[in-house]
């Protein structure tokens, strides 16, 4: 009995402390960002959307270098040929990106316009990012979703880079997408909880009347 109630109990308390965590993490499960196209096409250069909105993953095998711009189109990162992962630390989307919701201090060194200052984080080909305009920016549900439980189209979007000379852009789409079978089980949680509870008194009221039974055959000896 109290080997089922500490495996309920550690249950429950394990839901609880990763549930809100789920739900804050990178990425809205309630939305899907989709690519819908990479211009130029060139071989060697892959693009990908991770945690539903979240971020966008570059991989670059072309043997060119490809720039990923920033919201006010400067240089924000860049992977060269030989698989050299670079960002400009000049570039506001270099802080920005920092947070999902774009609540950061940018300080005055920060500067669209200012030549690039690259430092280097990888040396694998692959860089990932978190770019705001890839997901939805409001608080709340946005204007465009009438149905939360249908499937909504809410914004087009690009992110403009250049592979080599040429430049082009990551073109995508967000959609609302209602989460099969909801967020996390609060009710589950709660009921977990309460069997714990339950069991817990149970466990105590047993101890009592045995320490109670054991005394009364003492005294009778």
């Amino acid at each position: 009995m109290s080997r089922l109630v500490s495996v309920l109990a550690a249950a429950a308390l394990t839901a609880l402390a990763v549930a809100p965590i789920a739900s804050a993490h990178q990425g809205n499960p309630n939305f899907r960002s989709n690519i819908r196209s990479v211009t130029p096409a060139v071989s060697g250069v892959k693009l990908q959307i991770l945690n539903f909105d979240d971020r966008l993953e570059l991989q670059n095998t072309s043997g060119k270098t490809v720039v990923v711009q920033g919201y006010n189109r400067e240089p924000y990162a860049r992977v060269l040929g030989d698989g050299t992962v670079q960002v400009n630390r000049r570039s506001p989307a270099f802080f920005l990106n920092d947070d999902r919701t774009g609540e950061v201090k940018v300080p005055a060194s920060a500067n669209a316009k200012a030549a690039p200052q690259w430092q280097l984080v990888d040396r694998s080909g692959r860089f990932q990012w978190h770019d705001h305009r890839i997901h939805w920016m409001g608080k709340g549900l946005p204007p465009q979703v009438k149905d939360t439980g249908a499937r909504s189209k809410i914004l087009d979007w690009q992110v403009p880079l250049q592979v080599g000379t040429a430049k082009g852009a990551i073109a995508g789409t967000l959609f609302y997408q209602p989460k099969p079978g909801g967020g996390a089980p609060v009710g589950a949680i709660a009921a977990l909880i309460a069997i714990a509870a339950l069991g817990a008194g149970g466990v105590a009221v047993v101890r009592r009347r045995r320490r109670a039974l054991v005394g009364a055959a003492g005294e009778a000896w």
